[in-house]
């Protein structure tokens, strides 16, 4: 598993994958900051953090795309699939490498919590909990897309469905407000991404959000590994 991890990140930052990804992060959530915090003199981060969701769900894919996808395309895949690691080992390591570069990317927060610090005391109580809702959020949305990443080749058609997945969960308030039929309706709300992450924006650590978000992981690696069971024995 640290080989296949050591692996991931290695990938990332041997080509510009990584670093268009922490470029492209790093300045919004900058624009964010600078607004919401120096332009509105304001101590809370919550807004940045809300801001950066619809961010965090169309960085996702692009920080995913590859891994899986890539090793099929590339034909590496069945190296992997017959060497002495276990299925889980490799579902595991490919994402906890992708985790590790969006833990990268959360690491500018902490820059802007301390800068935000000489200024004015942050609440941070509400930072830490909107710190661990994006990152419950991140590692379930590479999950998901780890997951599409195992299901094609093309690593353009996985960050576009990737994508597309992350609009979805985006807007499944709205999809279910257009539902007229109440217990289907809040049966979509209750799968709301957005509901449950508002919490940790509050500052609240809710045991039922985190539960929803580590329960999502869990399936959605459940789920690539058995993908990449059914391509081992075919």
């Amino acid at each position: 598993m640290t080989a296949i991890l050591k692996k991931e990140l290695g990938s990332f930052f041997t080509s510009a994958v990584g670093y268009v990804v922490l470029a492209v992060y790093y300045f919004f959530a900058g624009l964010f900051f600078y607004y919401y915090c120096f332009r509105m003199d304001s101590k809370d981060m919550a807004t940045v953090f809300s801001n950066m969701f619809m961010i965090t769900v169309l960085v996702i894919p692009i920080i995913t795309m590859k891994s899986l996808s890539e090793e099929k395309k590339q034909k590496t895949d069945q190296a992997l699939l017959t060497s002495p690691l276990g299925l889980g080992e490799i579902v595991i390591g490919k994402f906890l490498g992708a985790l590790v570069m969006f833990l990268c990317c959360m690491a500018i927060y902490v820059l802007f919590a301390f800068t935000l610090s000489f200024y004015s005391a942050p609440d941070w109580s509400v930072f830490i909990g909107n710190l661990l809702g994006t990152i419950l959020l991140g590692a379930t949305m590479i999950a998901i897309n780890i997951f599409i990443s195992s299901l094609t080749e093309s690593m353009i058609i996985s960050a576009i469905v990737g994508v597309c997945a992350g609009l979805v969960i985006f807007f499944i308030d709205s999809i279910a407000a257009l539902v007229s039929v109440t217990w289907i309706s809040t049966a979509i709300s209750s799968l709301s991404f957005v509901g449950h992450y508002q919490n940790f924006t509050t500052g609240i650590l809710s045991v039922s959000d985190m539960v929803f978000f580590l329960s999502v992981i869990a399936l959605f690696n459940f789920l690539t590994l058995r993908v990449l069971e059914k391509r081992r024995w075919s």
